[in-house]
């Protein structure tokens, strides 16, 4: 069963996942540091490029089934309209200012 999104630990982790269900681009954005980075199944990938194709112009949508370090690492079912639904691991690392400078994920 899905942890609730409102339930998720890390303040910034739940704002992330709150901007990707709710197809939020320029929330999220807000929460990633001017030089944030990111990687997908071990490669880094540009940012935006990413978001926009993988979470905003595909639907992208998170139901989240665990959380460990601090809510800052997730295993989560991820869907969108490219890939459909799979298992993915999400590592966030949290500045002291509470945004997110990178996030690594894939499939679990």
């Amino acid at each position: 069963m899905p942890i609730k999104t409102a339930k998720l630990s890390d303040p910034a982790v739940r704002a992330f996942v709150t901007a990707v269900n709710a197809s939020d681009r320029e929330r999220l954005v807000e929460l990633l540091t001017p030089d944030a980075t990111m990687a997908d199944d071990g490669s880094d990938r540009d940012l935006d490029d990413w978001i926009d194709r993988e979470i905003f112009s595909s639907n992208g949508h998170l139901d989240v089934d665990n959380e460990s370090n601090g809510g800052r690492s997730l295993l989560a079912h991820y869907r969108n309209d490219t890939w459909g639904e799979m298992v993915t691991r999400w590592d966030f690392t949290i500045e002291d200012d509470g945004r997110i400078s990178r996030f690594e994920t894939g499939q679990a």
